[in-house]
């Protein structure tokens, strides 16, 4: 086996990893705010991993392609804006939190908002 292929192969298991990582967080955990956290962060660092492992795979080959280095680029940026904005959707639509939740960092930012709604 040669460097490049170890190389690859340990970007596999580790992007393969986070996405199992991922989906085991999406499913065990209780509150739609814990799940999109899950799936916003484990499931892009996997992404980035297995897609790394594709471009490192490529290289002795002599195919260097900026296409996966811009789609890595691309997730990077928008797979946790996206579950940001998803939560913060689900907050101010009123999606409860879970009971053991200790902290409501946005109770403070939407509390006019809150109001309104529940008058």
């Amino acid at each position: 086996m040669t460097t490049i292929e170890i190389i690859t192969s340990l970007f596999l298991a580790v992007g393969a990893f986070f996405t199992f990582l991922s989906a085991v967080g999406v499913i065990r955990l209780r509150d739609v705010y814990s799940r999109v956290h899950a799936a916003g962060k484990s499931s892009t660092f996997g992404m980035i991993f297995l897609m790394l492992s594709t471009f490192v795979y490529f290289i002795p080959k002599g195919i260097f392609n900026i296409k996966i280095l811009l789609a890595i680029l691309f997730v990077f940026m928008t797979a946790p804006l996206g579950a940001l904005l998803i939560n913060r959707s689900a907050y101010r639509s009123g999606v409860a939190m879970e009971k053991n939740t200790v902290q409501d960092d946005l109770k403070e930012v939407y509390k006019d908002e809150l109001q309104e709604s529940s008058e």
